[in-house]
């Protein structure tokens, strides 16, 4: 809000100066051309710093996006493992594998070049499926 009130103060003064009546000669009489020019300028300045962050701020988050699937597929090759020992253990011990089929399903190795595959082609299918803007 602090941008909103200096603004707001720097256009009002602005104003009252180009009045003639605080006996300040008028350097940018009515209808403030000098104060439009330089309102448009720090409009340019404004919208390209706004790009720039966008821009920034995106990247940031593709890249946290790529640490999370890195980190995703991590703990689905740990949990693979820990499943696949918990599995060689109950085997060892004799216990009786109720859910084998289910757990089967769970210790299969899961490939990040696949993960990668699946997910590159639904980016594709996204992309095509896009309505162009009207």
């Amino acid at each position: 809000m602090a941008f909103v009130y200096l603004h707001v103060a720097w256009f009002s003064i602005w104003v009252l100066l180009n009045t003639g009546r605080f006996g300040v000669h008028p350097f940018d009489p009515f209808p403030y051309g000098l104060l439009t020019m330089v309102v448009s300028l720090e409009a340019i300045f404004l919208s390209t710093f706004v790009l720039i962050t966008q821009n920034r701020l995106g990247d940031e988050v593709e890249h946290r996006a790529d640490l999370d699937l890195h980190i995703g597929l991590l703990a689905e090759h740990e949990l693979t493992r820990v499943l696949q020992m918990l599995d060689a253990i109950q085997e060892k011990l004799g216990v009786e594998n109720h859910a084998a089929s289910e757990l089967a399903d769970l210790e299969m190795e899961t490939k990040p070049e696949d993960v990668l595959a699946e997910i590159a082609r639904l980016q594709r299918s996204a992309f095509r499926n896009r309505k162009p803007a009207q």
